[in-house]
């Protein structure tokens, strides 16, 4: 990774609900924060909003102009401006969950980290003990994974 990450706002929420931002904290030493997504967390979530507030490492940054090769994807703003940034930024990760957005940064290459990767990414560090524990408080905390899904990933762990 050569720059900082950038998040989208899915992550962020999720991740305040559920008590876990050390997860992207651990991940990286400093996070960006699009405007565009600080302004979805502050329609969405207090927890969130909190930590943009309070939290110096999740760095809040104006957003670019958005690409055309982004723009034809039809994603939100949120997602426009990460995947922006993160294009503008060589080597940038974009910290995203939203599965068109995925795949419109595997089209443009831009490296991509979901939540879930980021308890994958603190277990291998020696962050967390179990990754299951933690993936469960944060499908509590809203995060969406099918059933499948987590016994693939837990398998990676040899969980």
């Amino acid at each position: 990774m050569t720059d900082s990450p950038v998040v989208n706002a899915s992550p962020l929420i999720v991740l305040s609900r559920a008590g876990r931002l050390d997860l992207l904290h651990h991940f990286s030493a400093r996070v960006v924060v699009p405007v565009a997504v600080a302004a979805e967390v502050a329609a969405h979530s207090d927890e969130a909003a909190r930590a943009l507030a309070s939290e110096a490492w999740l760095q809040q940054v104006p957003g670019g102009p958005v690409p055309d090769a982004i723009s034809a994807w039809d994603l939100g703003a949120g997602e426009s401006a990460v995947l922006a940034w993160a294009l503008a930024h060589p080597g940038t990760v974009a910290v995203l969950d939203d599965y068109a957005a995925r795949e419109c940064a595997e089209v443009l290459g831009v490296p991509v980290r979901g939540t879930l990767g980021l308890v994958l990414a603190a277990k291998a560090r020696g962050h967390v003990v179990a990754a299951r524990p933690v993936i469960e408080e944060l499908q509590r905390a809203g995060l969406y994974l099918s059933a499948g899904l987590v016994e693939r990933v837990l398998s990676l762990v040899d969980e």
